[in-house]
């Protein structure tokens, strides 16, 4: 997150999602930037170091959201999109194979 420092103002949240198998071999990310403008002087106003990663993140769910959805329903879309993205990495991995036929084993 960026700041200012003279009040502690949040404009800046970078974020990201990562869905990866068990052995971390395959992987998808989503990754975005919330621009934020809030005021010091609104009675809303979190200042920094009043902020929890929950706030934050409520920041970023809200900013996710597409028609009808709530937050919860966008944060799951992401995290589905992933997955999904991750699941198609492993399927296509299970239907390839690599080397050439004409090797044989070394004798040791």
């Amino acid at each position: 997150m960026k700041r200012t420092a003279s009040d502690g103002n949040v404009y800046d949240v970078r974020w990201q999602c990562l869905a990866q198998n068990d052995a971390g071999s395959e992987s998808a990310v989503e990754a975005g930037k919330l621009i934020l403008n809030a005021n010091p002087s609104d009675p809303d106003f979190i200042p920094y170091a009043d902020l929890t990663e929950a706030t934050v993140l409520g920041w970023v769910y809200d900013s996710l959201v597409e028609g009808d959805e709530t937050p919860a329903e966008a944060k799951a879309r992401v995290e589905a999109n992933r997955e999904a993205k991750v699941q198609q990495q492993i399927d296509a991995a299970a239907t390839t194979a690599s080397g050439v036929p004409w090797t044989t084993p070394v004798p040791e």
